[in-house]
């Protein structure tokens, strides 16, 4: 048995934990990775990699279909096998980044196993007790499958297991309308198959009511059944011939997908003899991500929050403050965006448009700009959709975008509501003609037209200096 000391041992390698190991080696820290299952995690394996890489095949199947510009449409030969053969490159492309040799030639020391407390300051992995000074999780989440009756009893698929497919389903029914359903459902219906969404209360509710409808009109226009307020009974049937009983009525494909959302992964490190409180199946963390254990803090999906890639490499800023230079830090969430990868993108970052008008009543103003005003847009083809700005004493406090790549373009107000820039911060920006991303500038300048253009006083103004100044 070895008995190992460092000064920091993080729990799994997945977006967060690789991010964290890597600046803490560099800064000088030794430094301990553990991971039971493969490196790279969520995000690589099973997540924005892979489900990205179907939704680009199923965009290029899409483009063939669909025509436009004066160029007729087709249908596409779809072969699905390659599809996800792409998928698999695309994966296999990015694992050197986050490849066991990359890091140990950083400096890390990876171990290959499952970590399990074995009290307040010590993880045994296989025959190794590791003894560090701090620890943090960074053990990612795995998919929620609900008490469904029934459910057990069939075959069903979970992000997890969806991207080993090789023959395309004849019908897919999706369980859960959130950014997961809904993106493999778009995929699935562009690639040929026929989808049926089914969702126990509203698709995307936590999305803009009105930017959420764009991207669910459009998905129907493309085929997919999307049925909401449809709570799921019991599922029953074999491979090939699955049934789905709502108080809707029943629904019947060939395959399934449960799509319901991700829980953290925590139930095999032993939290109990490390002095660590979970509650209903999450850390209690306080405004720095430590646990009740001051040793030991934690990221990403582990930390029981939003679950995305680029919060959990934030969080991995946030803790290595403390743990290798002693200094306080606090994290937030107010400024993570998110992104719903379908075509069109629904971007969102901060206050919705209800959350805001909760939140600030009659100090809100709300600033938009359609996609159908922007000359890019109208060259391409691509006007559906629309931006909306949250504005509160002349600083965004949200923005919602639906339209064509609006997770690019969500990144100069992420810039903004980061670090508490006004409007005029965006509105004085030149941007290069024809871009998208004019219709943030555009979104900017209809916060100040009523300000400029109709206010009596700056008429006057101008006429006064017309008359005065020679």
């Amino acid at each position: 048995m070895a008995r190992i000391k460092t000064d920091l041992c993080i729990i799994g390698a997945g977006s967060g934990g690789l991010s964290l190991a890597a600046g803490a080696v560099q800064m000088g820290a030794r430094v301990v990775l553990v991971e039971g299952h493969k490196m790279g995690g969520d995000c690589l394996n099973y997540g924005c990699v892979p489900s990205k890489a179907l939704l680009s095949a199923a965009h290029v199947a899409q483009t063939i279909r669909a025509g436009g510009c004066g160029i007729a449409g087709a249908e596409p030969q779809v072969d699905y096998a390659a599809a996800m053969d792409h998928v698999r490159q695309a994966i296999a492309t990015i694992e050197p980044h986050d490849s066991v040799e990359r890091f140990e030639g950083l400096g890390v020391r990876v171990i290959r196993g499952w970590g399990r407390f074995t009290g307040p300051r010590a993880l045994q992995v296989g025959d190794d007790v590791i003894r560090a000074r701090r620890y943090v999780i960074a053990t990612g989440s795995r998919p929620v499958v609900p008490p469904i009756p029934g459910l057990g009893d069939v075959p069903y698929l979970t992000n997890e297991t969806l991207f080993d497919l090789r023959t395309r389903p004849d019908h897919l029914l999706v369980i859960g309308g959130g950014p997961i359903g809904l993106e493999m459902a778009q995929a699935h219906a562009r690639l040929g198959a026929q989808v049926t969404v089914i969702e126990g209360a509203q698709a995307l509710g936590r999305e803009d009511a009105e930017l959420r409808a764009v991207v669910l009109d459009r998905l129907r226009a493309e085929g997919v059944r999307i049925v909401e307020g449809a709570a799921v009974e019991r599922v029953a049937g074999t491979g090939g011939a699955i049934t789905v009983q709502t108080g809707q009525g029943a629904f019947t494909g060939t395959h399934l997908l449960v799509a319901v959302g991700r829980k953290p992964a925590l139930d095999q490190l032993n939290l109990d003899a490390a002095g660590v409180e979970v509650k209903d199946g999450r850390l209690n963390l306080d405004r720095g991500l430590r646990t009740t254990n001051r040793r030991i803090y934690a990221i990403g999906d582990a930390a029981g929050g939003a679950q995305f890639t680029h919060l959990a490499g934030y969080q991995a800023g946030v803790v290595i403050r403390p743990i290798l230079l002693g200094l306080p830090a606090r994290a937030r969430a107010d400024h993570i965006p998110r992104v719903t990868y379908t075509d069109p993108e629904l971007a969102q970052i901060g206050q919705t448009e209800e959350e805001a008008r909760a939140a600030h009543g009659d100090r809100l103003t709300v600033a938009r700009s359609e996609f159908a005003g922007n000359d890019r847009a109208i060259a391409s083809g691509r006007t559906h959709g629309a931006i909306k700005v949250m504005v509160v004493k002349g600083r965004p406090v949200g923005v919602a975008i639906a339209g064509p790549d609006a997770g690019e373009l969500m990144a100069p107000w992420a810039l903004a509501v980061a670090n508490g820039l006004k409007m005029g911060a965006v509105a004085a920006t030149v941007l290069p003609y024809p871009t998208l991303g004019e219709v943030n500038k555009r979104a900017a300048g209809a916060y100040f037209s009523p300000k400029l253009f109709e206010n009596p006083w700056v008429k006057r103004g101008v006429r006064l200096v017309q008359a005065l100044v020679p």
